[in-house]
C-alpha cells in the first residue's frame, strides 16, 4: 500500500494501513514496540476518554507529554475524536505552558503536569476506554494541528494548519524520497518544532516504522550518526546544526540511510564527497506545513548552498513590496501559494488577513517576511528577512515577544531585543536594581530556554531615530556597557587540557572573553553548540566525550577534568605492547 496522492488524508491512510497489516511495526521506543493494530486500538480508547470528556469534531486538544509513543498516540486520538492537536513540550516553563493552553481555547489536554491545565479538562494518557465511542471521520477543510511561533505583539502566535495542507506535505514527502510500507524513519525533533509533524505522519500514511531517538543521542551528531546506522534507518531529518557536522563525518559505505533531510536554520557547508546518502536542504515557514522548497546539495559548488526549488503542489514567487515581480537574481520577498498555504492564525483575524494575502494574479499567498533570490540553476538562494524576526536554533523568534516579558519587571523600564552576532542580546533600561542573574532567570521562568537572551546590557535610555522608533543600528556594542553580576576574575588555564578546550568552547560560541570557569550555557551555548564542542573535543583528545559530560561539567575546567579522567581510563586498558608503539 503506497500513499500517493494529496486527496488521502493521513488520518484516513493510517487507518486503512492499520487495517491491511495490522502486525506491522509502526513506532519504535527503545525497546517498546507498537504494531498498527495496537497503535489504532490505544489511540481510540484515548480518543473515548476525550470525548467523554467534552471534546467535540472541530475542537482544539493540546497535548504536554515527552516525545514517545504514548505522545504520537495521543496526537492520534485527538484526530480520531475529530478534534486538532497542539503539541506543548513539558520542558517549558509552567507559565508559559499555561499560558498557552488558556490562549488555544483547547478543549481539553493530555499531560501529566500539575497546574498548567487552569479549568481545561485534563485526560491522563493511559486508561480504559469508554464504551459506546465510534470515530469520526475528518474532513479536508478540518484543522489537523496548531503550531505556536513566536509573535511580533509580545503574544505566541497559533498556526491553523488543515487536513489538507498536510496531506499535500504527506504526498509529496513520500513520493519525492520513496517512502513506502516498512521504510524505517527517524524521529528526532523537538515538539514545538513542526518539522515533527513531517518526521511523524509522511511514515505513518505510507505504513513504515517510525523509529523514535532517545534525547541524549538526538543531540549528539556523532552518536546520532551511529543510531541511524545501527538502526537501519533509510531516510531522517536534522535540523541543520546537527546535520553540518554529520555530513563532514565519514559513514560506512553499507548505511541503510538513503536521504538525509535538513532545515530549521542557514546551512553554511556542503556534505563530504562520497556520502552514501543524498543531502536535502529543505525550507519553509510554519505557515506552510513545514516544508516550501528543497533541493539536492552537492558536494561542490560555490557560495552557499541554495534552498532549492518549489515542491510538488507550491508555488514560489519573489517579489518586491508592491507584489510585483522582482528580476531574475535580484532580492524579493518570498511569497508562497499552493495546497500547503496554511488556514490562518488562531483567534487573529487581523494578523491573518495581513500575512495570508489574495494576489490579484497568483490567487491566495503567505508572504514570509523572507528574502531569497533566483540563480541561474533555478533554485533559489536565501538572503535573509524583511522584518525584525530572527531565527535561533532553528526557532523563527520575534524580539519583541521578549521585550515584552522584560518589560512586565517592575525592575525594568524598557527594554530591546535584538540578535547580534549569532547571539541574542538584551538591552535594558532599569527602573531599579538589576543584575543579569535575575532578569536571566525572570525569562526562564516564562520562555524556553533557547528565547533567553545570552547577554544583557544596561542603557541609560534606549536610542530612538526621528520617528520614535528603536535605531538599532545605533545600539552600542554589549561588551561596553554590560550587566554583570561583579564575576570573579578570570583565571588562566591551569594544564594544556584546559587551554585547549578552551580554545574550542570560545571558537564554538564565538567569544573570546570566555574563561575556564564559565558556564557555557550562561554564555551563549546551547545544546546543538555543544555538540560542535563535543565534536571537536573527541577529535583532539580521543576520547568518548559525550553530551552529557557537558551538561554535567559545564565549565571547561571542569569539562577538563572530565577528558583527563577519559584519557587515563583509555590508557589503563591498553596492553604493555600498545604503551611502547604510542611511546615510538
Amino acid at each position: 500500500m503506497t500513499f500517493s496522492t494529496d486527496s488521502t488524508l493521513a488520518i484516513d491512510a493510517i487507518v486503512a494501513f492499520a487495517a491491511h497489516a495490522p502486525s506491522a511495526v509502526a513506532l519504535e521506543q527503545q525497546d517498546a514496540r507498537r504494531d498498527y493494530a495496537s497503535l489504532i486500538a490505544a489511540a481510540d480508547a484515548l480518543a473515548s476518554r476525550l470525548a467523554a470528556a467534552g471534546v467535540k469534531p472541530g475542537a482544539v486538544v493540546a497535548v504536554c507529554l515527552p516525545r514517545g509513543i504514548a505522545q504520537v498516540t495521543a496526537l492520534l486520538a485527538a484526530w480520531r475524536v475529530g478534534a486538532a492537536y497542539c503539541p506543548l513540550d513539558p520542558a517549558w516553563p509552567e507559565a508559559r505552558l499555561e499560558a498557552l493552553v488558556a490562549d488555544l481555547a483547547a478543549a481539553a489536554i493530555v499531560t501529566a503536569i500539575d497546574g498548567i491545565a487552569g479549568a481545561t479538562p485534563v485526560v491522563p494518557p493511559e486508561g480504559e476506554a469508554v464504551a459506546g465511542f465510534a470515530p469520526v471521520a475528518a474532513a479536508r477543510d478540518d484543522i489537523a494541528y496548531v503550531i505556536f511561533t513566536s509573535g511580533s505583539t509580545g503574544k505566541p502566535k497559533a498556526v491553523e494548519v488543515t487536513h489538507a495542507n498536510l496531506a499535500a506535505l504527506v504526498a509529496w514527502h513520500n513520493d519525492a524520497f520513496e517512502v513506502r510500507a516498512g521504510t524505517r524513519t527517524s524521529h528526532l525533533a523537538g515538539l514545538g518544532f513542526d518539522a515533527s509533524a513531517w518526521e511523524v505522519w509522511p511514515t505513518l500514511a505510507a505504513g513504515g516504522t517510525l523509529a523514535l531517538v532517545d534525547d541524549a543521542t538526538r543531540l549528539d551528531a556523532a552518536a546520532l550518526r551511529d543510531w541511524l546506522v545501527t538502526h537501519n534507518i533509510k531516510v531522517a531529518f536534522a535540523p541543520t546544526a546537527l546535520a553540518e557536522p554529520m555530513v563532514a563525518m565519514d559513514w560506512p559505505a553499507d548505511t541503510s540511510l538513503r536521504v538525509l533531510l535538513t532545515g530549521a536554520d542557514k546551512l553554511t557547508v556542503r556534505p563530504k564527497a562520497g556520502q552514501p546518502f543524498v543531502f536535502v536542504n529543505d525550507y519553509g515557514p510554519t505557515e506552510s506545513t513545514v516544508v516550501a522548497t528543497s533541493g539536492v546539495v552537492a558536494p561542490d559548488g560555490d557560495g552557499l548552498p541554495p534552498i532549492g526549488r518549489a515542491i510538488a503542489g507550491t508555488t514560489i514567487y519573489l517579489l518586491d513590496a508592491e507584489g510585483q515581480p522582482v528580476p531574475d537574481g535580484a532580492e524579493g520577498e518570498i511569497w508562497i501559494g499552493g495546497a500547503q498555504v496554511a488556514r490562518g492564525y488562531r483567534g487573529d483575524p487581523a494578523l491573518t488577513a495581513a500575512r495570508f494575502v489574495t494576489h490579484p494574479e497568483h490567487g491566495r499567498l503567505y508572504r514570509t517576511g523572507d528574502l531569497g533570490a533566483l540563480l541561474p540553476s533555478g533554485e533559489i538562494a536565501f538572503r535573509g528577512r524583511v522584518d525584525s524576526q530572527v531565527k535561533v536554533r532553528g526557532h523563527r523568534i520575534e524580539p519583541a515577544e521578549i521585550a515584552a516579558e522584560l518589560n512586565k519587571l517592575a525592575s525594568v523600564e524598557t527594554s530591546a531585543v535584538v540578535l547580534r552576532d549569532g547571539e541574542l542580546v538584551a538591552y535594558v533600561v532599569p527602573a531599579g536594581a538589576i543584575s543579569a542573574s535575575e532578569l536571566r532567570a525572570a525569562l526562564a521562568g516564562v520562555l524556553p530556554d533557547y528565547m533567553v537572551p545570552s547577554r544583557f546590557a544596561r542603557l541609560p535610555a534606549l536610542p530612538l531615530n526621528a520617528s520614535g522608533k528603536l535605531d538599532a543600528a545605533a545600539l552600542p556594542n554589549p561588551l561596553a556597557c554590560a550587566l554583570d553580576d561583579d564575576p570573579a576574575p578570570q583565571r588562566a588555564p591551569a594544564s594544556p587540557t584546559e587551554a585547549r578546550l578552551l580554545d574550542i568552547v570560545r571558537a564554538v560560541i564565538g567569544r573570546d572573553d570566555i574563561g575556564v570557569d564559565d558556564d557555557f550555557f550562561q554564555m551563549g551555548g546551547h545544546s546543538l553548540l555543544g555538540t560542535q564542542v563535543v565534536v571537536r573535543a573527541r577529535d583532539a583528545f580521543g576520547v568518548e566525550l559525550t553530551l552529557f559530560h557537558l551538561f554535567e561539567g559545564r565549565t571547561a575546567a571542569k569539562l577538563a577534568t572530565t577528558i583527563e579522567g577519559l584519557v587515563m581510563e583509555k590508557l589503563a586498558g591498553l596492553s604493555d605492547e600498545d604503551l611502547q608503539r604510542m611511546a615510538g
